[in-house]
């Protein structure tokens, strides 16, 4: 949470309309995916069933993920990298496209050098050189600049609402 006091209803850019209960699920399960829906109806003030609907609802509008957060390295994956794209037509085609290739974990559309920020997770070097080749192939790929990863210093989803 902000400094500011909260208001209120929130409506966000997809017309979800999060109460002040809403965000504070949303941080408690920011803080702990596998927080018992018990534990935060006492923090929250509602029903195990209450926070059970809520959290159904949230997760069907696509608000939140519960998701098991890994460490790629202690799975066998042993090449990260930011693949930085430019484009030379279409970037939501562009995004697509590249979207559909197995290895790649993130794909965001930005603003400055960069037309995408492509993540990828590898075995090894040599799969990511087919993932980095597949990128390529895409018609409207003019460029990339590959930024490997030596050290995850810092990954958090804990951002909070406002």
């Amino acid at each position: 949470m902000t400094d500011q006091a909260d208001s209120g209803p929130a409506r966000r850019n997809n017309g979800i309309v999060l109460d002040d209960t809403a965000k504070r699920i949303i941080e408690l399960l920011q803080e702990d995916g596998r927080r018992s829906y018990a534990s935060i109806g006492k923090l929250v003030g509602l029903s195990e069933a209450a926070v059970r609907q809520r959290v159904q609802r949230l997760l069907e509008a696509g608000v939140v993920q519960v998701v098991g957060v890994t460490d790629p390295m202690m799975l066998g994956f042993n090449r990260q990298a930011m693949i930085g794209v430019r484009t030379t037509g279409d970037l939501n085609q562009a995004a697509d496209a590249i979207s559909d290739i197995p290895g790649v974990e993130y794909v965001v559309i930005t603003a400055g050098s960069f037309d995408l920020l492509v993540e990828v997770v590898a075995e090894d070097d040599p799969r990511l050189l087919e993932i980095l080749a597949r990128i390529r192939d895409v018609d409207t790929v003019g460029s990339t600049e590959t930024f490997l990863y030596l050290k995850l210093r810092k990954q958090t989803y804990a951002w909070g609402t406002r």
